[in-house]
């Protein structure tokens, strides 16, 4: 089994006790730093969120068959009161738990159901080059996401678009979509960026990032960019569980080249994973 595919199994087998992030990275060998990417990378969500979803979700599902009564459930999941598992459940469904339990059933709410790996994963990503690469400046956009971060990230794409050409030392056409600075709650930094020789600061609201020299396993993505999750489902669940390769702890970047074209979505596209 994969680290992705071991990581959703040991969610949906210890969800409805405590459950952290540390315990997630534990069971699938992989650091929390590079879960949390690799996780949100994958499908768009964080993975703390995604606990949380599966845990109300199943509660739902109990309560709408009339499992358990409210308190019941609640003491089951995790909820140390009645009171806690209802702000939680209204705040993810909009409903509270009397609701589905009068209604017994879950149709008017989204109910989160267990992820799977793709099996379809395409094979040309799996086959990376391995290159040194000296420190990169980089000045750009940043925000930082928590619940679902790919659902924002086109947006800031967008916004930053205008700057692409029109910033000071920016050394060709090429921008980056840098991963960095997680945490244990699932948020996570996404920098939009372009590459220059040096930096000014200029009032215009960006921000400089500089990547230390590293070496790095770079992925081909192929097709159309809007598709690059299944290259990064590609790379965890196909090549490092058979590389050995031991990754380092430091910002993983998705890599836009001079013939990718942000109108058609086609062009070069790489992803570039930081290894000791």
């Amino acid at each position: 089994m994969d680290f992705l595919g071991k990581a959703l199994w040991y969610i949906e087998t210890h969800f409805e006790g405590e459950l952290t992030l540390d315990d997630v990275s534990r069971s699938c060998g992989l650091s929390k730093f590079h879960l949390t990417r690799a996780f949100g990378s994958c499908y768009g969500i964080s993975v703390i969120h995604y606990v949380r979803m599966r845990r109300l979700s199943e509660a739902a599902k109990r309560l709408a068959r009339g499992d358990a009564g409210i308190l019941d459930v609640a003491l089951q999941f995790g909820y140390g009161s009645h009171e806690a598992f209802t702000r939680a459940f209204k705040a993810q469904f909009g409903v509270t738990p009397e609701a589905i339990q009068k209604a017994g059933s879950t149709d008017a709410i989204k109910l989160m159901e267990a992820l799977k790996m793709n099996e379809t994963l395409p094979a040309d990503a799996v086959e990376p080059r391995m290159t040194d690469r000296p420190a990169i400046l980089l000045v750009g956009l940043r925000r930082r996401y928590g619940e679902e971060a790919s659902a924002q990230i086109p947006a800031q794409w967008q916004e930053f678009q205008p700057f692409i050409g029109h910033i000071r030392f920016q050394s060709g056409s090429a921008a980056y979509g840098v991963l960095c600075h997680s945490d244990q709650a699932g948020h996570i930094d996404y920098f939009s960026a372009v590459e220059v020789s040096n930096y000014e600061k200029d009032g215009s609201g960006l921000e400089v990032l500089r990547l230390a020299p590293q070496t790095y396993a770079v992925f081909r993505h192929s097709g159309h960019v809007s598709e690059i999750r299944q290259t990064w489902k590609a790379i965890f669940g196909k090549w490092l569980p058979a590389s050995h390769v031991k990754l380092a702890d430091a910002p993983q970047f998705e890599f836009y080249g001079e013939t990718f074209n942000p109108q058609t979505g086609y062009g070069e596209m790489e992803i570039w994973i930081p290894v000791a």
